[in-house]
């Protein structure tokens, strides 16, 4: 297994395939991409051989990410592949929905056990302002064909904004009353590029977690693969409320999770200031140099994140290595 020196095991990969994203998000990439990396982006190749290694060392779920990963033209052979990895027992994908509808079944083919959709707003007005994309009507119908075909886990992501969303939790909890999915509530977070941005929008989740348990939910026990959410479920909901918030204690004690960028750098942590090349150990079939690379890297993990105090590492942006 891969575990650090806090005994932490780490049986989750989140592999970002692209930093390209065709949404201008006001919280991520409100102006647009700035990278230019879409010709070093880590090839199917690379890709099965680092997956091939975490599977070895116990990783049991990978999630593809990006930037938009659906942007990649071989993202169906990209699932299959980590699909086929002796040891991966579920590939999730994050995706800003613009292509659910036309591909999710090709996906679900190749051997996709779960999707996170980000939605923002259930209005579309307001999704249109925060996305730069009008095109709410069509990802929800890509979210309810990918339940209608089977798809095993349905998601969706909604970074808090006090502006936009503070008080839209009555249309979301409308939202999962009658659907079996999951809608999580993400705590926006400071990131290089997004200081002023943060202050004046972030909004924390502990007002969503109380608001909750004044109506009666209860917290769901994680699984052991399972990400940072805390889940909670409703006797009169078919669905359920998820809050991901990074500020709050302890955030980090039971992390399960390393990064990858699709450059074929390892990311220790979301926030953090350094990150290992992997790209030279990706080049042959024996995984043993990047088995023992990886045992060893991780052992620079720090206990938790400095969020709380401003500090966000060199991450300009979620779209960097897939939030």
């Amino acid at each position: 297994m891969l575990t650090d020196a806090y005994a932490r095991r780490f049986s989750y990969l989140r592999l970002s395939v692209t930093e390209i994203c065709n949404f201008r998000c006001s919280y991520c990439l409100p102006d647009g991409n700035d990278c230019d990396s879409r010709s070093g982006e880590l090839t199917l190749s690379e890709i099965k051989h680092l997956v091939t290694a975490f599977a070895r060392l116990g990783t049991r779920k990978v999630r593809i990410t990006g930037g938009e990963p659906s942007l990649r033209k071989d993202l169906t052979e990209i699932i299959a592949i980590c699909k086929a990895v002796p040891g991966i027992e579920k590939v999730a994908l994050t995706t800003n929905g613009y292509r659910l509808k036309r591909d999710v079944l090709a996906w679900q083919e190749a051997g996709l056990d779960a999707v996170n959709v980000s939605v923002d707003s259930l209005d579309a007005d307001t999704f249109h302002l925060v996305t730069g994309q009008d095109k709410l009507a069509d990802i929800l119908e890509g979210i309810a064909h990918a339940k209608a075909i089977g798809i095993k886990q349905v998601k969706i992501n909604t970074v808090l904004l006090k502006q936009h969303n503070a008080l839209a939790l009555p249309d979301f909890l409308k939202f999962v009353k009658q659907q079996d999915i999951a809608l999580r509530f993400i705590e926006l977070m400071r990131t290089g590029d997004n200081a002023d941005f943060y202050q004046r929008q972030h909004l924390s989740g502990a007002s969503i977690q109380q608001q909750l348990l004044d109506q009666g939910w209860q917290l769901n026990v994680k699984a052991k693969t399972d990400g940072p959410a805390l889940e909670y479920s409703h006797a009169d909901y078919q669905g359920r409320i998820g809050l991901i918030m990074p500020y709050s204690k302890d955030f980090c004690a039971d992390c399960n999770r390393l990064r990858v960028s699709s450059l074929g750098q390892l990311y220790l942590c979301l926030f953090t200031d350094n990150h290992q090349e992997l790209r030279s150990l990706l080049q042959t079939d024996n995984s043993a140099p990047l088995i023992r690379f990886l045992q060893q890297a991780v052992q620079g993990k720090a206990f938790s994140h400095q969020l709380a105090e401003d500090y966000s590492g060199s991450t300009r942006h979620l779209a960097q290595i897939g939030g």
